[in-house]
């Protein structure tokens, strides 16, 4: 499918989703955002398709929303979530955001929804959002606090100040700060990675609970880890799993995620 404000290409099992407005620094707009949507939907859907990478093009990741309406740029938002909304959590395949420029507003907010980040050290990141008069989206007051701490989050957001990814990275917004030239590689190389190594639907039950589980006690946790282990481990892809690695090869996974999740990740 074309698109306008984004780029969707598959190799190797891998999708590169891009971020297409250079002019514009990859400002977001209302265009980019359901592009976005459907492009993460059709992901998600693709038996080719085992991991997703998000990056931007030119220099920038995304400078954030597109300011063209001046005063009422945030004017008009939908009070709740849209039928059509897809994110990036959604799926059920790792998405990994190459942060290879700066990410300012939206342009983080929504790279945290995202499983993993590499980022560019010398990237301007910032949640810009009390500064112009709004508040981050994207879930991003239960992400930020999650990985970086409430004070932390509580600092970045309410100051809207700008950092380096290298401090972003220290802070755990971000697994990694490269160079910005290796940003990219370094995401795909991750992404190849998990497409040809890790068993499809083991990594959806992983990002499952990591996501939906996350404020579950330990004890909770274990309760639905162990029920889960107990499915998978009589599954197909453990068998290869094992006897791949018995055998010094490459795994065959036969498992899809579009048929063989269990009736119920509760």
């Amino acid at each position: 499918m074309t698109y306008d404000c984004i780029r969707l290409e598959v190799r190797e099992r891998v999708a590169t989703l891009t971020l297409d407005r250079p002019e514009r620094m990859n400002a977001w707009n209302g265009t980019m955002e359901r592009e976005i949507s459907d492009a993460l939907r059709r992901c998600d859907q693709q038996e080719d398709v085992r991991a997703v990478v998000i990056t931007g093009a030119g220099k920038a990741f995304c400078a954030g929303a597109d300011l063209g309406q001046g005063g009422a740029t945030f004017q008009g938002r939908a009070a709740e979530p849209q039928a059509d909304e897809f994110h990036p959590w959604d799926l059920r395949k790792p998405v990994i955001a190459a942060i290879n420029g700066h990410a300012v507003g939206v342009g983080i907010t929504f790279a945290m929804s995202c499983d993993v980040r590499y980022v560019a050290q010398d990237a301007k990141i910032s949640f810009a959002f009390a500064r112009r008069g709004v508040i981050p989206g994207f879930g991003s007051h239960v992400t930020v606090a999650r990985v970086a701490g409430l004070s932390n989050a509580a600092e970045l957001m309410m100051s809207g100040r700008t950092m380096r990814g290298s401090e972003a990275a220290v802070l755990g917004l971000a697994s990694k700060a490269l160079p910005a030239a290796e940003v990219l590689p370094a995401a795909i190389a991750l992404a190849r990675d998990i497409a040809e190594n890790s068993a499809p639907v083991a990594v959806a039950i992983i990002k499952h609970l990591l996501w939906q589980h996350a404020a579950a006690t330990p004890a909770e946790m274990k309760r639905r880890e162990d029920r889960l282990f107990a499915w998978i481990g009589a599954q197909p892809d453990a068998r290869e799993g094992i006897e791949a690695f018995l055998e010094k090869r490459n795994p065959r996974w036969s498992m899809s995620v579009n048929r063989d999740l269990p009736d119920s990740l509760e």
